[in-house]
Parts: structure tokens; C-alpha cells; sequence
């Protein structure tokens, strides 16, 4: 297909990194457990349809998350195709980050909150507490030459706290970052931010001195956002997208939050922009295709629903 026009804008970006989580944190909200093989088969397709940095899986304990208990046997199943600084993993804690070590990871993620009572209802600790546990597993990572990316959930509003103040946000990121994190992941885990809040949110970061060259951005769709909120993000300096194939995700600790971006939309809009992502479309669509086959539903993804269609 020809379409879309191609037609760029002021600021926008040659190329972008599409950072794929639809293999963690599509799939951890899914009530009926996945087998391990399927998920292998969707990260080798999602590879070949392009994306180069996909988020495998979750070194948690199996009562929290039971869908990513097999993490271990998928890095086996996986193989060479699950090392290296592309391929990160999720470590809640040390024990987390000693299993994934065990499994030969090349990269890890630790996932924060802006609030208070995401944190405790997500790690069962303060915010503070939390990053204590980090400090560890960061500096840990850091001596075994791991690529580290710290993310931080409700940047943009609490389904219990209501409004999250700016500030707040940046105390947290600053935080996480001075830990020694490579790379911010901005969590919207609700959906509810818009564009002037990701500007205010971007420009607070930066004068606490952390530039849009280390933060990525983590939208949730659930009230249509994410996609603008994406295009002012690459507008104001970011290069690295957070999207899930097909759409999939949600947050078992946050009831209100419903799927991410999708990654085929992400991609026609880039592709509409003149923005280079690396991703084969139609290999893309046809992976949302198969795995919604597998979970047994359509996908949400608008751009699946009209190439697929």
C-alpha cells in the first residue's frame, strides 16, 4: 500500500527507536497463561518484522505475575535471540536480577512509581523503599556491563491519588536516574495525560538535567491519547517510543489502565511523517493477527483492524 502521503514536520525526527514491551507487559495482564512456545514464536516474529530492542519477560515471583513465571524457559527457548543490550528483562529486586544474570541477560529494567500507593500496591513498599531496593540492583547490573532503563509509573495521574504534581514526578525520575540508570521510561499507566502535560512533564526533567536523549515515553490509549501524546513527545526531542504490538497490555495493579499504544499504529503514523522505525508493516500486522488468534480475541490496534480487515 501506497498510503499514508508522506508529509514531515518542523522537529520531527529522522528515525526513531520503537521500544517493544508486548512480550512483558503485553502479555502479564493476560488471565489465561500463554504457553512458553507461543511466546518465543511472538518474539521471533516481532524480530522479524523488524523491531530491533523487544522486552522479553519479567524475573518476578511467580504469585505476582503467574503469566511470567516461565521467564527462565523462555530465555532457554530463546536462546542467542534473548542476549544482549537489545533484549532487557524486568527485575523487581536482587533475587530478580540474580536469576536473570543466571539466564545470560544482556540488558534489565526496574519499574518505579510516582505515587505512593502504586508503589505500595505494585512493590508492597514506599517510593522511597522502592528505590533503596533499587540502589542495588542497579549498581549490581552496572558492574556486570548490563544496559539498565528505570521506569517510572503514573507520570500523569493516579486512579487513587487523582492529579500527580509535575514535581513530584521529576523528584522520583531524578531519583532513579541518580541510581545510575541508562535510559527513563515516562509511564502514562492510566492514559490520562495530554499534550501539554507531556511538554510541562519534558521541560521539568530537563532543567533538573535530564535531556530527552535518556527518557523514553510510555503511553496507555485508554482515552485515545497516546498517539498525540506521542507525536509532541517526538516534537519536543524524544527518540525513544514505548508501544506494544497489536495494542496488548494493561497494569494488573491498576485496573483503569488498558492497553498501550500500538505498535502498528505508532508505525503508520511514523511512516506518514517521513520517520524511519526499522518495522515491516505487513510482517507486523500479520504477527497482531496470529497472536490475536492465539489469545482468542481481535485486536484493538486500529491500523490491524484496516490492513487486516
Amino acid at each position: 500500500m501506497d498510503l499514508p502521503q508522506v508529509v514531515s514536520m518542523p522537529t520531527i525526527p529522522d528515525s526513531i527507536t520503537i521500544y517493544e514491551v508486548g512480550a512483558r507487559d503485553g502479555l502479564q495482564n493476560e488471565k489465561t497463561v500463554v504457553p512458553t512456545e507461543v511466546k518465543a514464536q511472538f518474539v521471533r516474529r516481532l524480530l522479524d518484522a523488524g523491531l530491533q530492542t523487544v522486552e522479553l519477560t519479567s524475573f518476578v515471583p511467580p504469585s505476582w505475575i503467574p503469566q511470567l513465571a516461565d521467564a527462565t524457559e523462555l530465555m532457554e527457548r530463546l536462546g542467542d535471540l534473548g542476549k544482549g543490550a537489545q533484549r532487557p528483562v524486568l527485575v523487581p529486586n536482587e533475587r530478580g536480577l540474580d536469576n536473570a544474570l543466571a539466564a545470560g541477560v544482556g540488558a534489565v529494567a526496574v519499574f518505579g512509581s510516582a505515587t505512593e500507593t502504586f508503589a505500595r500496591k505494585n512493590l508492597n513498599r514506599s517510593v522511597d523503599e522502592s528505590l533503596r531496593m533499587f540502589a542495588p540492583v542497579v549498581a549490581r547490573a552496572q558492574d556486570a556491563d548490563l544496559w539498565v532503563r528505570g521506569y517510572v509509573s503514573m507520570c500523569f495521574g493516579d486512579p487513587w491519588e487523582g492529579p500527580v504534581p509535575v514535581e513530584q514526578v521529576v523528584d522520583v525520575c531524578r531519583r532513579l536516574m541518580d541510581l545510575g540508570c541508562d535510559q527513563l521510561s515516562l509511564g502514562d499507566t492510566i492514559g490520562v495525560g495530554t499534550p501539554g502535560h507531556v511538554i510541562a512533564l519534558l521541560d521539568a526533567l530537563q532543567a533538573k538535567g535530564i535531556g530527552t536523549d535518556r527518557i523514553g515515553v510510555h503511553f496507555h490509549d485508554t482515552y485515545g491519547q497516546a498517539l498525540s501524546n506521542t507525536a509532541t513527545a517526538l516534537g519536543h526531542g524524544v527518540r525513544v517510543v514505548d508501544a506494544s504490538t497489536g495494542g496488548l497490555g494493561g497494569c494488573p495493579y491498576a485496573k483503569s489502565a488498558t492497553g498501550n499504544l500500538a505498535t502498528e499504529d505508532l508505525v503508520w503514523m511514523c511512516r506518514g511523517l517521513g520517520i524511519e522505525t526499522g518495522v515491516d508493516l505487513d510482517k507486523l500486522v500479520a504477527t497482531s493477527v496470529w497472536m490475536a488468534e492465539q489469545l482468542g480475541r481481535p485486536s484493538p490496534s486500529r491500523v490491524v483492524k484496516a490492513l487486516a480487515g
